[in-house]
């Protein structure tokens, strides 16, 4: 069975962009932080770019059967 993953942005401060992956169970609840941003983005799209790039390497380590990775 597989835990779906969600990408979040959030704008903790005014200019200030960092991403999230929310790892949530079966039924879409519960989430908890899976891997977030070290460093925020100047912008929306620089977070959201950063963070598409997390989630595709969580997929692919997670079809490769690496063990789970530390936050970033």
């Amino acid at each position: 069975m597989t835990q779906p993953i969600e990408l979040i942005i959030e704008e903790p401060a005014l200019g200030s962009f960092v991403w999230r992956l929310l790892e949530t169970d079966a039924n879409g609840a519960n989430p908890k932080v899976l891997r977030d941003a070290f460093d925020p983005a100047d912008t929306y799209e620089a977070a959201l770019a950063a963070g598409q790039r997390a989630l595709h390497s969580e997929i692919r380590r997670r079809a490769s059967g690496q063990p789970q990775a530390q936050s970033a």
